[in-house]
This record gives C-alpha cells, structure tokens and sequence, in this order.
C-alpha cells in the first residue's frame, strides 16, 4: 500500500502528514526544519511512499536535494496552484490543515510540479542576482549624493565613473561640513566598485569556461550576462519539449481569455523568471536599435516593427530569441546569420505553385 506526504515548510519547523491510499491520516507531526530530522520521521513509520509534496519556496531546494539523496519520491509543487486548492478545501488556515491538504493532493495527484534547479545553476543564479544587488546599491549611492548635493547648487553633472569621486570632492571643498559628509558615502562607494568589478570578472571567467555559454553567445545582441542568465534559469533544456514552450516559460507570450462570446488576446503574461525577461528585452533592442550587422532574426523584427511598432517588435524579437537559444542549446550549434536554404526552397515553390494558379 502507497502512502502519500505533504510537509509544511517553515523556518524553524515542518508539519509532516501522512496518510494512505484511502485518505485516512497515519501520522501527524512537527519536527525541526532539517533534512535528517525529516528523513528519521518518514523511515521509521517503514512504510512504502508514492510521492512527498513540498511547496516550492527558499528551502525547498535544499529538503528536495536531501530526500531525493535519500531515495525519496519528493516532489516540489508550485505555490500559487496550491495556494488556490488549499483555499478552496479548507476555511480555517494552519500548518497541521496545510500539511493534510498537501497530503491530500500528492494522493489524488492534483498538482503541478515545478522544476528544482541544480546546484551548478543555484550558484550561478547567487552570481547574478549578487552582482545585480551591488549595481542598483551603486548607482542609489550615486543619485542620493547626486541629488542632496543639488540642494546647496553643487551640480555634479554628466561624468564617468571614475572621475565621479574626485568632481565630488572639487565640488565640496569649500564646504567643509558637507565634505565630512560625502567622504563616508564616497568611501562606501569606492568599495562597492571594487567588489562589483571582482564579482563581474568572477561571472566572465564562469561564461569563458561554460561551453554552453559561449555558444549562445553567438547569437546577435547576447553578452555574458545574457548567455549566464539563459543557462542559469533553463538550466535543464530537456525540460521542454518543444523549444517555442520556453517563450511562454518565461512570460513573453500574450494572455488568452476566451469565456463564451467573449475571445481576445491580452498583454504578455509577465510569468515565469523576471531577470531572464529583462535580459532577453535588453538583448532583442540591442539586436534591433543598436546593432549593425544584419541577420535572418533581426531582419524578420524590421518587419515587424513596421507593423505593430518598435515596442512590440522587441518584444517579439525576445520571445523567438529564447526560442533560438534553446534549440541552439539543444542541437549544439551556433547561431545562423542567414536563414536555412530549406526554408528558402520552400518559400520558392510555393510562390511558383501560387504563380501557376
């Protein structure tokens, strides 16, 4: 007989229910929020287990990665698809209720899985989202000073990086109150940059030595933040199926709402990874506004644009990129400038057919 577990997960504590095939509650209780604690519990009821629910959230990752070491059928759900079957099976709101209910839904099979990224990918994805941290702090620091210097007409005005500091302190210095000041926030400052340079180079050197990387960087308008944000979040390309799923995986695919008479297509969903999205939008305007060269791709986004707008275009141009990149993951092939002749071929005869008609 299988039995079926759900684990509400929290800091210091998880609610762990079991029950049977039938429904009926084996075990109720609460241990420490660790893997052998958690993995002594469900040993020593020496049951057989169908499958163990987590909901997807910042320790799921490292419980998933312990039991599934430990020959457990774990299995990660996604949060908002639980949270809508939790609500609508039970009024009052606990740990013990939300443990049952996930329980409940492993048994029945009422659940959608999410993927559990590697350890390779968890490292990578901490690069990014570190350097990104360190870059909007920086330029906080930058417009804050910017900005209360204003106040007494000290104008900072256009200037790079490095001569960013020392027009600051040309700025303050007949102002010694406001020099004592800006000194702690440009020390702050110096030390922000020569972390983020150390972080930028620590993400150069993981792209150079990622083969993967480097073949997506093939592709118009993707640099290394580009190519490690794609391999971080995809992570595993046989996930998909079929490459155009991952234009919809990361919310550049408009909504569809269709309830009787009523039919139309809205925005894009906006779902999926946020950092990836940006990422591919900045690679397809690069592709289009900024780039010279030419290709089949953004050739094809011209088109568009002429059409629907730049906006538009660049959207567009984003989603088929994701596709692109996966199947250029996928078959191990750089990117093509030109169109295959195949499709050229295609296109050829069946212009002739429509000439002979």
């Amino acid at each position: 007989m299988a039995h079926f577990v759900g684990l509400d997960v929290s800091v210091k504590e998880t609610s762990v229910c079991v029950v049977d095939d039938a429904g009926t509650v084996i075990s109720e209780q609460k241990v420490p929020t660790e893997p052998a604690d958690i993995i002594t519990l469900l040993t020593s009821l020496r049951v057989t287990y169908g499958r163990i629910g987590v909901e997807a959230g910042p320790l799921s990752q490292w419980l998933v990665n312990a039991l599934t070491a430990a020959d457990l059928p774990v299995i990660c759900v996604e949060t908002r698809h639980m949270k809508a079957l939790l609500t609508a099976q039970q009024i009052n709101k606990t740990d013990r209720n939300d443990a049952r209910g996930m329980a409940q839904m492993m048994r029945v099979g009422l659940f959608k899985p999410v993927h559990v990224k590697t350890l390779v990918a968890q490292e990578q994805r901490m690069l990014l989202t570190s350097r990104k941290l360190l870059q909007r702090k920086l330029l906080d620091v930058e417009l804050d000073l910017r900005g209360t210097l204003r106040n007494f007409g000290l104008k900072v005005g256009v200037v790079r990086g490095s001569r960013y500091e020392a027009r600051v302190h040309e700025l303050v210095a007949g102002f010694p109150r406001l020099a004592a000041i800006a000194e702690p926030l440009l020390k702050v400052r110096r030390v922000m940059r020569q972390q983020l340079a150390a972080l930028h180079k620590m993400l150069l050197d993981t792209v150079r030595d990622d083969p993967v990387c480097r073949r997506l960087m093939t592709a118009p308008g993707v640099g290394a933040v580009v190519a490690l944000t794609y391999r971080a979040t995809i992570d595993q390309p046989q996930r998909f199926v079929h490459s155009r799923a991952v234009g919809a995986h990361v919310g550049l695919t408009p909504k569809r709402y269709q309830s009787g008479e009523t039919d139309y297509d809205g925005r894009v969903s906006k779902c999926g990874d946020g950092l990836l999205r940006t990422m591919l939008y900045e690679a397809a305007q690069v592709l289009l506004v900024h780039s010279g060269k030419w290709s089949w791709l953004k050739a094809w986004g011209m088109r568009v644009a002429q059409r629907r707008g730049i906006r538009r275009a660049i959207v567009a141009v984003a989603r088929r990129l994701a596709v692109v990149l996966h199947r250029m993951w996928v078959d191990g092939s750089e990117f093509r400038w030109r169109q295959a002749q195949r499709g050229g071929s295609c296109l050829n005869r069946r212009r002739r057919t429509q000439a002979r008609r």
